[in-house]
């Protein structure tokens, strides 16, 4: 139902190439290229620049993807309506999660939506907090579950779900033989942490604040952009980390990481869903419902 010239032109907005594009849309190079011709001739403006080996929207372009993802919403809201009104959803469902809730706990949550909604089409962008953030401020995606705090007054942040940040090290390092440390023993621990615009990053800071404790005065010797490279990391160094209980359970289990218990310091946080402010549409509203419930019977 889309235009489906629109549909590539977002494609190659969103990867900013036209070969990742190709390869999102299973579509040849070439047609591609000729989509986005078609469409340049069709409303009289160059849609993109090459900047190096990167594709950019040009202004003309800019106001184009804006519009274009408003279609986008658009034509689901149709989709879900007359779904809705046979008892059969259906319609496209973009997803956005920040990394550590793409990888750990939101996978089954969508593998259970999918199995009941099987007419939604589903996709999920994972991403840093806050290219989640921008990426429901921008339209791209319809629905973003984020950690960290809240952030934009133009979006909607609703709770989800709990979670802990704990310190962890490598089985066999020097500190796993600490029952339990202090806060100051920190400062003597080299630190690998998640990069700057992370969810994690910014909550341990903003709890580590609240202890009167700065994170520049700690010997933070790597950021990595993934929980996944941290326990890599973990697995070869004397060094210690924050992350997720939720991403350690088998690293645990399997004796290859040690949660190393701070006294008198925890910290928790939230996952919230985010949307734009007003009612969030109708597929995503159903998501979040569902997943609440999910996680309700645990």
């Amino acid at each position: 139902m889309e235009d489906f010239r629109l549909k590539v032109f977002a494609a190659v907005a969103r990867n900013q190439s036209f070969t990742r594009a190709a390869a999102e849309l299973s579509l040849s190079q070439p047609a591609v290229t000729k989509q986005i011709k078609n469409l340049e001739d069709l409303l009289g403006a160059r849609l993109f620049d090459r900047k190096g080996n990167t594709i950019l929207t040009t202004p003309e372009g800019a106001v184009v993807l804006r519009y274009a993802n408003e279609i986008f919403t658009l034509y689901q809201g149709i989709q879900f309506e007359l779904g809705a009104m046979r008892d059969q959803l259906s319609g496209e469902f973009r997803l956005g999660a920040s990394t550590t809730i793409a990888q750990y706990l939101i996978s089954p949550v969508l593998a259970s939506f999918h199995e009941k909604f099987p007419q939604i089409q589903l996709s999920l962008l994972n991403g840093n907090s806050e290219i989640i953030e921008n990426s429901v401020l921008s339209k791209s995606i319809s629905l973003g579950i984020v950690e960290g705090k809240r952030h934009h007054p133009g979006l909607k942040y609703v709770d989800f779900t709990s979670d802990e940040l704990v310190l962890v090290t490598n089985s066999k390092s020097q500190f796993a033989r600490k029952s339990q440390v202090n806060l100051s023993d920190l400062a003597t621990m080299p630190l690998v942490l998640r990069e700057r615009g992370s969810g994690t990053l910014e909550v341990l800071e903003s709890a580590l604040k609240e202890q009167n404790v700065k994170l520049s005065s700690l010997p933070v010797i790597m950021h990595l952009g993934s929980t996944e490279s941290i326990k890599s990391f973990l697995e070869n160094s004397n060094s210690v980390s924050f992350v997720s209980i939720r991403a350690i359970q088998k690293e645990i289990a399997y004796g290859e990481l040690t949660i190393l218990p701070i006294n008198g310091f925890r910290i928790m946080r939230k996952f919230s869903f985010i949307h734009l402010l007003g009612q969030p549409d109708g597929v995503s509203t159903t998501f979040m419902r569902f997943a609440m419930r999910q996680y309700n019977k645990k």
